[in-house]
């Protein structure tokens, strides 16, 4: 049976910048960067949890075809690709200013809601990122 999910991947227009912004604002790490010959497996995963990594993909061959990866750049930026990531911290409210100091643009601020404290922003690319700070459930 499956037993673990270890690579998620996610569209971008250019994955040095996908670098700058993943390594270098939100603090993920490089796992493995190679060049395969018209195609870059960029792959990133945060210093807490190595066993679970993301692919910073950029859409064109050879998984798809470049009429195809063209209409994906579209939807992209459009934020219309479906690519989500859901990340957790132990305080929203700092994580959102160390966040806000590194230039990242943080259009929500942390809000109260039933399960935690959490807030929303976009990748350069156009992939919704959300943050939150779990409560702990109730006790029984």
């Amino acid at each position: 049976m499956i037993n673990a999910l270890t690579i998620s991947s996610i569209y971008v227009l250019d994955q040095d910048a996908a670098l700058d912004f993943y390594v270098g604002k939100l603090g993920f790490e490089v796992m493995t960067d190679l060049d395969f010959g018209g195609m870059r497996w960029l792959q990133v995963h945060l210093p807490s949890d190595p066993t679970r990594s993301i692919l910073l993909e950029k859409p064109g061959p050879p998984s798809m075809s470049e009429d195809t990866a063209a209409q994906v750049r579209e939807l992209l930026t459009k934020g219309a690709t479906g690519g989500h990531l859901f990340f957790q911290t132990d305080d929203a409210h700092k994580t959102h200013a160390e966040l806000k100091e590194r230039g990242v643009d943080l259009p929500e601020e942390p809000i109260t809601q039933p399960y935690g404290i959490d807030f929303g922003f976009r990748d350069p690319f156009g992939n919704h990122l959300r943050i939150a700070q779990m409560t702990p459930p109730p006790s029984a």
